[in-house]
């Protein structure tokens, strides 16, 4: 009897640690005869290679990212609304968010944006926030404060801007702006 009370405690505890445990998994990429990147984490095909450790997030509530977005927006000189508007346009503030360009976490850093801006986990949300607002930041110094502009570079790149001399005539990114815009509006 004794035995069966012990082996019903150990079982017991192993489904309540197993249950604790969140799912995780790496994620790996290919990129096609075309240039487009593509991310799984459940690879099918041996074209796939190991891209990213996934880790468990940081993320914890919808305050501390309010938090987060507050202390780097004061920190970047930025709006904290604008701050606001572009997760909401890029990531919809999910912190797993990956596009199909590659652009990680909540404010969508591209794996070279993100190491210019020295992130090193792009979904962590502090992390990620907090490259995101150095690059936004960065963007309107480089375009002397013209929101516009900055959330086109955002989306296309400078070069684009400078390039096309405003905001680049893709579809793409004259609907980003717009849509940013009205988050913007929305959070002030």
């Amino acid at each position: 009897m004794k035995h069966f009370f012990v082996t019903c405690l150990l079982i017991t505890g192993g489904i309540l640690l197993l249950g604790s445990v969140s799912a995780q998994a790496d994620i790996y990429r290919y990129v096609d005869s075309n240039g487009v990147m593509h991310f799984t984490n459940t690879p099918t095909d041996s074209q796939y290679t190991f891209y990213l450790k996934e880790s468990p997030t940081k993320y914890t509530s919808h305050q501390s990212v309010e938090e987060i977005i507050e202390r780097y927006a004061l920190a970047n000189r930025l709006e904290k609304a604008l701050v606001k508007a572009v997760i909401k346009a890029e990531s919809d503030y999910n912190p797993r968010a990956v596009s199909s360009k590659g652009a990680q976490g909540m404010m969508q850093l591209i794996p070279e944006t993100a190491r210019e801006m020295r992130v090193v986990d792009p979904f962590d949300p502090e992390d990620n926030i907090r490259g995101g607002t150095r690059y936004l930041r960065k963007m309107l110094d480089l375009f002397n404060g013209n929101t516009d502009l900055a959330i086109a570079a955002y989306n296309a790149g400078p070069g684009a801007v400078r390039q096309h001399g405003g905001i680049p005539p893709y579809t793409e990114t004259r609907n980003y702006v717009q849509r940013v815009k009205r988050f913007l509006q929305a959070y002030r």
